[in-house]
């Protein structure tokens, strides 16, 4: 006799059979997302009022989905691509040392205003008058889409307008993207990794389409230029690691067994020791030069800071012991300031003072780098950054490190040096934001 299906089990087969189908018609409309679209694995949670993410797995609660579906599933296909848009953006692994709540509603408005902005079928709505007022103020103020910016926006915002916001944005729940201290965790990686690619094929599929895009495609292909500038400096800043052995029990390199038949055979007296150091690759010594010149003004130079600052404290990051020079250089090398920790590195920042202001000569930083490698003060030098606007004398000749140029516009690239890194970054994405 066959087993008779209980209600849990049939309501969670219906709502898997809504969520299929959303994605199915959110497909027809939106061919060009369909790598991130059918990127989910579908989990039962209890007590969820919406849809959440970890960037894995869609999770759902089958008796409220059930609810709205039957009363609004129009609702349901917004949320749907909503929460999908946040992990092709990269939202869950970009908090940083932000205010969560206020990064989550950030993240909130950033996908609607795109996908408000998109007038297909399956997503388009009457705008409320709110949503209306805060795309217009942030259009206004000149406000990119990017949620890194929005959350800027938002720090002007009094608690009322806040919780307007919130009640006018919030679409699915953010208790399953990484909490600070996870960014690092192997299925966070992995996950974020993933759609990393995804983004890349949705970005890809959209250009191969051609034609005259629309504003929500123009939106969409900003937002994704904003991510890829951060996910960028990323990998910039990992290229500058370097293996070496720190004192730490490597116990993935420990064969319990062999340890425990020691001590049955000779009592207190183990065949072998877990060893005490491991190899890791990380940042040993390194030279951040930033370019004083009239171009580059301070805030733009607290953002890079920030932003570096955030990446480098990620666990994992710098070896024990380390040290990282940053230099303010214009046509000369006017201020040296050497760190040892994060400490140093953050309280450097937040008492930093530009000085310079006359015209960009790269040359008189590499010079002084290469007196402090000869001199013995950088024996062990992983590399160079130079954040600039590009518009200066370059080096002739190749250095005996690896050098990096972060532009912060467009730059010559017949003029940039072909020996070094090159990469465009999007400053205002971080002005004042940490």
């Amino acid at each position: 006799m066959a087993r008779v299906q209980t209600h849990a089990e049939w309501e969670e087969e219906m709502a898997g059979k809504i969520l299929r189908l959303i994605r199915h018609e959110l497909y027809l409309d939106l061919r060009f997302l369909e790598p991130a679209l059918s990127a989910f694995a579908y989990r039962r949670e209890e007590g969820l009022p919406a849809l959440a993410t970890d960037g894995a797995t869609l999770f759902f609660s089958p008796e409220p989905l059930l609810r709205i579906f039957k009363g609004n599933a129009f609702f349901l296909g917004r949320a749907y691509l909503h929460t999908a848009l946040h992990c092709v953006f990269r939202h869950l692994w970009l908090t940083g040392s932000r205010d969560p709540r206020l990064w989550g509603l950030a993240c909130d408005i950033a996908a609607e205003r795109v996908i408000d902005a998109m007038e297909k079928p399956c997503t388009k709505r009457i705008l409320s008058w709110l949503r209306q007022e805060a795309y217009a103020a942030l259009a206004a103020e000149g406000k990119g889409c990017g949620a890194a910016l929005i959350y800027r926006w938002l720090l002007k915002k009094d608690d009322e307008e806040l919780l307007a916001l919130a009640r006018e944005f919030h679409t699915d729940d953010h208790r399953h993207w990484p909490k600070e201290g996870e960014q690092n965790a192997p299925a966070v990686l992995q996950a974020r990794r993933s759609w990393e690619r995804k983004a890349r094929q949705a970005a890809l599929e959209l250009e191969r389409r051609g034609g005259e895009p629309g504003e929500g495609q123009k939106l969409f292909a900003a937002q994704m230029k904003a991510a890829s500038h951060r996910r960028s400096y990323q990998d910039f800043l990992r290229k500058f690691a370097v293996y070496g052995e720190e004192a730490r029990l490597d116990l993935d390199a420990f064969d319990l067994g062999y340890y425990a038949y020691g001590l049955r055979l000779y009592g207190n007296l183990p065949l072998i020791e877990p060893l005490e150091t491991r190899e890791e690759k990380k940042i040993r010594e390194f030279v951040i030069v930033i370019d004083t010149s009239d171009s580059t003004c301070g805030a733009l130079v607290e953002g890079f800071l920030n932003e570096t600052y955030a990446i480098l404290s990620q666990k994992n990051c710098f070896f024990d012991k380390f040290t990282v020079r940053v230099l303010q250089c214009d046509d000369k090398v006017r201020k040296d300031d050497t760190v040892h920790d994060r400490q140093e590195l953050r309280r450097l920042i937040e008492g930093l003072s530009v000085i310079g202001g006359g015209g960009t000569d790269f040359r008189p930083a590499f010079s002084y780098v290469d007196r402090l490698r000869e001199q013995g003060e950088l024996s062990r030098l992983g590399g160079l950054l130079y954040f600039t606007d590009g518009k200066g004398t370059y080096p002739k000749k190749r250095p005996a490190y690896r050098t990096a140029f972060l532009f912060l516009e467009d730059y010559d690239e017949e003029a940039a040096p072909p020996w070094a890194m090159r990469l465009k970054l999007d400053g205002e994405e971080w002005l004042h934001e940490h």
